[in-house]
């Protein structure tokens, strides 16, 4: 009896191992790479100064990388003549900065071979981006392990789309397990970066909104004739590019929800959050408060976010090229 209640004892206490170590946890690699988090910080403040447009999609990419599957890097691989991965999906092929990933991935093979996960290295690097433009700093707890599938269609389906409405946000982000503060403060990272105009972001807002030739009412009406005169000239283009926070899109500030209250959000999306009573007045308290207060919140909501669906554990692997899983 004795030694069956110790054995017990035993496998309970490898459980609790087991689920302490599945967890994520700051400093996760604070033994078996020492340096990695001071290896990634060093290269995104090496580059990002002379590239500060980087900042955004390096963010984007890790918004689009938790949204399917979870955290898990899946975004960075690539297709194969077998399978169209993530990258291959629209809501993707706007994206930019795989190759700063992948850099950045082999400078840590290089220091711990087989130790960092990409998922941890783009999850870091979006964080180090956004703090090197003066954005806010967030905490990263890392641990997570790398995804072994990436499937395009998964990819259409999970991420949120600029022609969402609300319930269609609510949706998408409740199956994240994000609630409505989570998705302003989530949309809050249109205040930097761009778009492009095109019947698949905006342009069908400007030119025709129910399929009539005709305007989203919703959109202001003098900034509707501003872009149509000077940036989207014709439904059709789809290269010209246009600020999501016009005056400030290299800026981390509250311009963007300034704008959504102006009625001057580009996308379907930035427009809907206005028309739910609760995610409005949530932007107007953040616009009437400091922009200190919008970045402690902002930073709370990305460290959530970061956690969607991780990988832990044993599941998955730690990929040594990001691009491609494990042999």
């Amino acid at each position: 009896m004795e030694k069956a209640t110790t054995y017990i004892g035993l496998v309970f206490l490898g459980l609790l191992f087991v689920s302490a170590h599945a967890d994520l946890k700051l400093g996760f690699y604070a033994h078996s790479c020492p340096k990695a988090e001071q290896i990634v910080s060093e290269f995104v403040k090496k580059h990002i100064p002379n590239a500060p447009t980087l900042a955004a999609p390096l963010l984007r990419m890790h918004f689009h990388d938790c949204f399917v599957r979870g955290c898990d890097g899946s975004v960075l691989i690539n297709s194969t003549s077998n399978n169209q991965a993530e990258k291959s999906a629209i809501p993707n092929q706007s994206l930019r900065g795989f190759d700063f990933i992948d850099n950045l991935k082999a400078l840590l093979e290089a220091a711990c071979p087989g130790v960092v996960s990409c998922a941890d290295t783009l999850a870091l690097a979006a964080r180090d981006a956004v703090v090197t433009i003066g954005g806010p700093f967030w905490n990263v707890p890392t641990g997570r392990r790398d995804g072994t599938i990436s499937n395009a269609t998964e990819a259409l389906n999970d991420i949120p789309a600029p022609f969402f409405n609300f319930t269609d946000l609510q949706t998408s982000f409740a199956n994240k397990g994000l609630n409505l503060t989570d998705l302003v403060l989530l949309s809050g990272s249109h205040t930097i970066g761009i778009t492009h105009c095109g019947p698949l972001t905006f342009s069908n807002r400007l030119y025709n909104f129910t399929g009539k030739g005709d305007q989203d009412p919703a959109l202001d009406s003098e900034y509707a004739a501003n872009l149509k005169k000077n940036k989207c000239r014709t439904l059709s283009d789809n290269t010209t590019i246009v600020e999501m926070d016009p005056g400030s899109f290299r800026t981390f500030d509250l311009g963007y929800y300034k704008q959504v209250l102006k009625r001057r959000g580009i996308f379907v999306s930035d427009s809907s959050l206005t028309k739910n009573s609760f995610t409005n007045a949530y932007i107007s308290k953040l616009v009437s408060g400091p922009v200190s207060e919008f970045f402690k919140e902002f930073a709370a909501a990305m460290e959530k976010m970061g956690r969607v669906e991780v990988k832990t554990g044993s599941v998955g692997e730690i990929r040594k090229v990001c691009t491609v899983v494990n042999r």
